[in-house]
């Protein structure tokens, strides 16, 4: 059985926006952006990572599953794909962090991401610089099947 949740984040872009980074992408709920924060995208964010839904948690707490987070905005968007982990506590109130690397802290929503603030699609993050509206959707997937079915070909 394949299990989806899905939740939103609305953030906004900054003057200050550069997506430079190399290996991670944050979206925070603080208010200003320097330009030394070149792996933000979004600030004023709705939601730090502990408020996303319960559901979104458990999944993408299960190192299987698939974490899927798109960004829109205007009519561009863009989308990371990465894995969650049995070791992620999910609990930031106030930033969440996508990371190519294993590394984990509070604010990691994903691991093994297969792209950084840098990959990003330029005008995604032009549109950004002009301090456009950031939806988020983070979407969790668990491939696991329920173990009654396993092995029986159901």
């Amino acid at each position: 059985m394949v299990r989806v949740v899905i939740d939103r984040i609305r953030a906004w872009g900054h003057v200050n926006v550069r997506a430079r980074h190399r290996t991670t992408i944050e979206v925070t709920r603080d208010d200003h952006l320097t330009p030394r924060g070149d792996c933000i995208i979004g600030i004023r964010a709705d939601k730090g990572l502990s408020n996303i839904s319960p559901e979104l948690k458990e999944i993408i707490r299960k190192d299987e599953s698939i974490v899927i987070v798109i960004f829109i905005v205007d009519d561009y968007f863009d989308y990371v794909i990465g894995t969650g982990s049995s070791k992620l506590t999910l609990s930031n109130s106030s930033k969440l962090i996508i990371r190519r690397s294993n590394y984990i802290d509070d604010a990691t929503l994903m691991i093994k991401a297969n792209k950084a603030a840098i990959d990003l699609d330029r005008r995604l993050i032009d549109r950004l610089k002009k301090e456009s509206l950031l939806t988020v959707y983070i979407v969790g997937v668990d491939l696991e099947q329920d173990r009654t079915t396993k092995g029986n070909g159901a």
